[in-house]
């Protein structure tokens, strides 16, 4: 009998039970790291983003549009 679990389950399934460190450890190895494992960020961002109130969400919005001013997409291949 097999199991299907959703990207969302098995990301939070994968790190239930971490403890900070490992956390850390699962965003600093993502971050910059091969594209597959964007998707867990993704979950993770969507965790947060759903705790936060509207002021937090705002802060980080503002943030992030700040930050984009500062880079320069690459090219799309």
């Amino acid at each position: 009998m097999s199991i299907l679990l959703d990207l969302r389950q098995a990301v939070i399934h994968k790190v239930h039970n971490q403890d900070e460190e490992q956390l850390r450890s699962m965003i600093e190895g993502s971050v910059d790291g091969p594209e597959a494992a964007l998707p867990g960020l993704g979950v993770m961002f969507e965790m947060m983003w759903k705790d936060m109130d509207s002021s937090a969400q705002a802060d980080l919005v503002s943030s992030l549009h700040d930050h984009l001013k500062t880079v320069t997409p690459g090219k799309i291949v």
